[in-house]
């Protein structure tokens, strides 16, 4: 991790405990293990500082890529939903910091909303090519759907911690039923349970 890096971390650790009036200057450079001068010298004030931190975050993180062109709907939705879930827990601190601020700091949800605006926009793109193809069998609207799954992954991300018994079990496959879910509510067919219908067909035609 380079210099610049170091002091971005810290600033995002800083944040996420104390929030913005609590993240002084002296606490950031501390936990970067610099002098404060150089803060300023790097980024001009503390506001600048927290901001290009915010969008450091959102720069790294690491959503999976979601095929232009759908092949198998669960195994992908549940990847993609894997990595936004993981994306939301590793930084639930910060996210709730700046939910709390977003009132008299509004400029600070532009960052924060970055990396949830584009999942939705990738997720709708999805589900508009499985449209195409045919395999949503169900009437629905693309932003409706996407912030269905988008929803019950970010409540489950912020919230389990606090209401465990109020999200499916165990965690680890929780993003995984939440893709099932859709996909049925949407009428696509399970391809490897389709695949696998098609194999016993074809096997019994044989066998007759």
């Amino acid at each position: 991790m380079n210099h610049r890096d170091a002091i971005l971390a810290a600033a995002a650790g800083v944040f996420a405990q104390h929030g913005f009036r609590g993240s002084t200057t002296r606490r950031i450079a501390d936990a970067a293990g610099v002098n404060e001068i150089t803060i300023f010298r790097q980024f001009g004030s503390k506001e600048a500082l927290i901001r290009a931190a915010m969008q450091h975050l959102t720069q790294s993180a690491g959503l999976a890529t979601l095929p232009d062109i759908p092949s198998d709907p669960e195994r992908e939705l549940t990847v993609w939903s894997e990595s936004f879930m993981q994306h939301l827990r590793l930084h639930s601190s910060i996210i709730r910091k700046t939910m709390g601020e977003i009132e008299e700091r509004p400029e600070m949800g532009e960052c924060a909303t970055e990396v949830p605006r584009r999942a939705s926009n990738d997720l709708c793109h999805y589900l508009v090519a499985l449209k195409r193809q045919g395999r949503i069998t169900e009437k629905f609207e693309p932003k409706t759907a996407a912030a269905m799954l988008m929803g019950a992954i970010f409540s489950d991300a912020m919230g389990r911690e606090m209401m465990p018994e109020n999200f499916p079990q165990p965690k680890e496959k929780a993003a995984h039923m939440y893709t099932r879910v859709l996909l049925r509510a949407l009428g696509v067919e399970n391809s490897s349970r389709k695949a696998t219908n098609k194999q016993t067909k074809r096997s019994k035609q044989l066998s007759n």
